[in-house]
């Protein structure tokens, strides 16, 4: 289990290297895991999603 800290800092990592589009290839990454039955590391990509979500901030319209 990733602790809350190390998610922040992927998160952080992910968005700076790949911007936005982090946040797709973390989904990317959690689907890929749920069709192969790796619920725990499903579950850590989808934190990894919501801590980048977190990050960038209410969409404005």
């Amino acid at each position: 289990m990733i602790s809350e800290i190390q998610i922040h800092t992927i998160a952080r990592q992910m968005l700076e290297k790949h911007g936005f589009e982090a946040i797709a290839q973390a989904a990317s990454q959690a689907q890929a895991c749920e069709s192969r039955g790796e619920t725990d590391e499903a579950r850590e990509w989808r934190h990894i999603e919501d801590a980048m979500k977190i990050i960038r901030g209410p969409h404005q319209s």
